[in-house]
C-alpha cells in the first residue's frame, strides 16, 4: 500500500509519516495458543516489528483537520517527522481547525502538544467518549500494571493543554461528512473515523490492524499493544468484514498507503490503491 494521496469528492487526503517504529518480534502475540503463535512466528521470520506511524491530513470544505497528531517530540528522532511533513504542505499549526483522535496512545496523541501547552492552537479535539472516560477513570489505571498506564498520563495532559476544546463524542455522525465508528479492543474505546465524499467511503481505522498483510490475513495475530487481545482481534475481523462488504477505502495510523480489503478464504488481503 504506496498510495498516500486521495481525493474524496471536495476532500484531499494525504497520509503523512511520521516515522517508522521498530520492536522486537517478542511483542507479536496469537490468540490460537502457542502453537498457533509458533505457526506464525515462523512464517515471519528473524525481522524485527516495523511499522509507520501515520497522521492523516484532511482538507476542503470543512477546513483543515487531521486524524491523529503522531509522537511529537517524544519517541525520538526518528519519529515526530509529521510536523515537517504538515509545513512541507503548507499546513502552520495554527491552521488547523480540527484533530480527529482514533486514541489515547502516544503515538497518535503527544503530537498534541508542546510541553505542557497545545501544539495546535485555534484547534479542536474530537476523541470518542467512551476512550477518554476510560482514560481518567482512577478506578482502571490502578487495576492495570504502571505499563498500561501510559494513555492515563496522555489524556491527563491533553485534558490540561486543550481544556474545553477538548470534545469527547459519542459514536456516530461528528462533523459533515465525518462518523465515528467503535473499534475497540486496542484500547476500550477506540474509534475509526469514515470519511464520505465523491462517492466514496474511506475508513480511517487506527490501530485496528498495526500490520496489513499479516492480520489481515490472520485477525488472530496480534500485539502485546492490544489491551484486550480477544476484542481487538474480533474487530478486526469484524471491520474487514464490513469494509470488504461495502467497498470501503481504508487507511490507518500504521498502514502504508490507501487500499481496499478483498476477502481471502478465512481471512483478507488489503490491495493497494494506485
Amino acid at each position: 500500500m504506496a498510495m498516500r494521496h486521495l481525493r474524496l469528492g471536495d476532500t484531499t487526503v494525504d497520509i503523512l509519516l511520521d516515522g517508522v517504529f521498530e520492536a522486537s518480534r517478542d511483542i507479536l502475540i496469537h490468540n490460537g495458543g502457542e502453537a498457533a503463535l509458533a505457526s506464525a512466528l515462523a512464517r515471519w521470520g528473524d525481522r524485527p516489528f516495523s511499522v509507520d506511524v501515520n497522521v492523516a491530513l484532511l482538507r476542503g470544505p470543512r477546513g483543515v483537520d487531521l486524524v491523529d497528531a503522531g509522537t511529537g517530540t517524544t519517541w525520538g528522532p526518528g519519529l515526530g517527522h509529521a510536523r515537517s511533513a504538515l509545513a512541507a504542505c503548507g499546513v502552520a499549526p495554527d491552521a488547523v481547525d480540527r484533530v480527529f483522535l482514533t486514541h489515547l496512545h502516544g503515538d497518535h496523541a503527544y503530537g498534541l502538544l508542546d510541553g505542557a501547552a497545545p501544539y495546535f492552537p485555534r484547534a479542536d479535539v474530537v476523541l470518542p467518549e467512551a476512550e477518554l472516560a476510560f482514560y481518567t477513570d482512577p478506578a482502571e489505571r490502578a487495576r492495570l500494571p504502571e505499563a498500561r498506564h501510559g494513555g492515563f498520563d496522555i489524556a491527563a495532559a491533553v485534558t490540561a493543554a486543550y481544556g474545553e476544546r477538548l470534545r469527547p463524542v459519542p459514536f456516530g455522525p461528528v462533523a459533515p461528512g465525518v462518523e465515528l465508528v467503535p473499534l475497540p479492543g486496542h484500547t476500550p474505546g477506540q474509534g475509526g473515523f469514515l470519511v464520505t465524499g465523491g462517492g466514496s467511503t474511506l475508513l480511517l481505522l487506527g490501530d485496528a490492524l498495526h500490520l496489513e498483510v499479516e492480520q489481515a490475513a490472520d485477525p488472530d495475530f496480534g500485539t502485546v499493544y492490544d489491551l484486550d487481545p480477544g476484542l481487538a482481534a474480533e474487530t478486526r475481523r469484524a471491520v474487514l468484514d464490513r469494509a470488504a462488504a461495502e467497498g470501503w477505502i481504508v487507511a490507518g495510523g500504521h498502514l502504508r498507503g490507501f487500499g481496499r480489503v478483498a476477502r481471502d478464504g478465512a481471512g483478507f488481503r488489503i490491495l493497494p490503491l494506485s
